[in-house]
């Protein structure tokens, strides 16, 4: 273990006996600076009908003597490992109150895509973990989603499943170690297909091409985000 892997851990040990009995909970207050921390699906979020801007709409609705800002740092072919070298930059320095954390699809799907790599459980793990302890050491709150779908069949069949399945539960685990809140989209989305995919269809339910998000879909991370903050 290096040094600096040591160091998050014990910093990681000392926020969870700050938060307590506290641990995983959010609501959304005046004057909160949200950021939206993710790949290419958090930033085609921002589009009229894309899960960011549904929130933004929804707490401005519900809220309407708050100050609430919103911001998307979603980048195109992201993984854990870019979210880390860009945390400073995209996040921080902007003093966020809450920090929406949507990643993992690539860290799976670039293992079969070629000539890209993705990230292994070790680095998915180790690069969760700084982030939401460098965050949560800035004084912000941290929601972190488990990686969605790589394809839209209910049954287990398509085939980065049993992968996802895999990162989705160091995801579970990592945000109850740390006391963040969990957004369960993998959870929501098998639900949601179980329900409405009767014809057991690769993409056209909540994506458009197996991984990004369509109407639905946006309506449906929307949903369980906003859930994740307290705004059942």
């Amino acid at each position: 273990m290096t040094n600096q892997k040591a160091s998050i851990r014990f910093l990681a040990a000392v926020l969870l006996l700050l938060i307590g009995c506290t641990a995983g909970r959010i609501s959304v207050q005046s004057g909160d600076r949200i950021i939206f921390f993710g790949d290419s699906i958090t930033e085609l979020g921002v589009i009229p009908s894309g899960y960011v801007t549904l929130v933004k709409e929804e707490l401005n609705r519900r809220h309407t003597d708050m100050e609430i800002e919103i911001i998307a740092a979603g980048i195109s072919g992201n993984k854990v490992t870019d979210l880390v070298s860009r945390l400073q930059r995209d996040v921080l320095w902007r003093n966020p109150t809450i920090v929406v954390i949507y990643i993992g699809i690539n860290d799976v799907w670039h293992w079969a895509l070629q000539n890209l790599q993705g990230t292994t459980q070790e680095e998915y793990e180790g690069g969760l973990r700084e982030i939401i302890a460098r965050i949560q050491y800035a004084g912000a709150r941290v929601v972190l989603c488990t990686p969605s779908v790589i394809g839209e069949k209910y049954d287990a069949t398509n085939p980065q499943d049993a992968m996802l399945e895999e990162y989705a539960k160091i995801s579970r685990k990592v945000a109850r170690d740390l006391g963040a809140r969990l957004c369960d989209l993998r959870e929501a989305f098998a639900a949601y297909l179980l329900a409405n995919n009767k014809e057991n269809k690769e993409q056209g339910i909540l994506t458009y091409d197996r991984v990004h998000l369509n109407e639905e879909g946006n309506k449906l991370v929307a949903r369980e985000i906003l859930k994740s903050m307290g705004e059942d």
